[in-house]
């Protein structure tokens, strides 16, 4: 599908005209007067539009493409088409910036356990029975496979993920949602240090087994007391690894 730019753009000033032309096709894109599966003018009739050069009309794509709002396609019918942002894009920007950033073990641990204290809240009240039924079997599940004799760690690292990923999900609030996806995408807050160890293992269990059954009994502030002794158990967990 291609949309009519005619009256949407307009000329640029030299200096900062590759910003300026980004910043304009992106205004049309957030606007929705450019609309995902749109595609945009050639190169030839955007520097025609913005008066400027093909090396800054690339440029201004270039941006535009790093940012993750359009794609390039290649073909008869390619070109520079408007995408659709989806959670993934987002949660993987974020995702990377915080394993470039460096950030220690227990800044994470504490911000998780910030937004975990509000998250059971919303989950609490917001949750749907059929969430709040996979919940139980997705920690019935957990509690299984971390019973027997030499437990699949990846699985259950793969279960703790998903069991967050369902809480947040239980908000009703997306941007909670691509928060919990990156801080997963990214490190997970260490969170499987506590599947290494036998004893760390069982007693991370039954917290989240705890707190699952709070959640479920919408028991808010015993839900809440759990998240803090989750958070508590990994920092106990993290500072003997730390100093073996």
């Amino acid at each position: 599908m291609t949309t009519s730019t005619s009256s949407l753009f307009h000329p640029v000033q030299m200096g900062r005209a590759s910003e300026d032309v980004a910043l304009q096709i992106e205004s049309a894109i957030l606007s929705e007067a450019l609309k995902p599966g749109d595609k945009l003018p050639s190169e030839r009739e955007l520097q025609q539009q913005f008066g400027t050069g093909r090396g800054v009309v690339r440029e201004a794509i270039q941006s535009l493409k790093q940012k993750g709002l359009i794609e390039i396609r290649k073909g008869q019918k390619g070109g520079a088409v408007v995408r659709q942002v989806d959670v993934h894009n987002i949660s993987e920007s974020l995702a990377l910036f915080l394993k470039q950033s460096h950030v220690q073990a227990d800044k994470v641990a504490e911000f998780r356990e910030t937004v975990d204290q509000s998250l059971v809240l919303l989950a609490i009240s917001r949750g749907t029975d059929s969430q709040k039924q996979q919940l139980s079997e997705s920690v019935t599940e957990l509690a299984a496979l971390a019973a027997e004799e030499a437990p699949d760690l990846d699985r259950l690292g793969e279960l703790d993920r998903a069991l967050n990923l369902l809480i947040a999900a239980m908000s009703g609030n997306p941007i909670f949602e691509w928060v919990m996806h990156a801080i997963q995408q990214g490190f997970s807050s260490h969170d499987y240090a506590l599947y290494q160890a036998a004893e760390y293992r069982r007693q991370t269990v039954e917290n989240w087994q705890q707190t699952v059954n709070y959640i479920i009994a919408a028991e808010p502030f015993k839900a809440q007391a759990t998240i803090s002794h989750h958070y508590r158990l990994l920092q106990q967990c993290i500072d003997e690894q730390t100093s073996s």
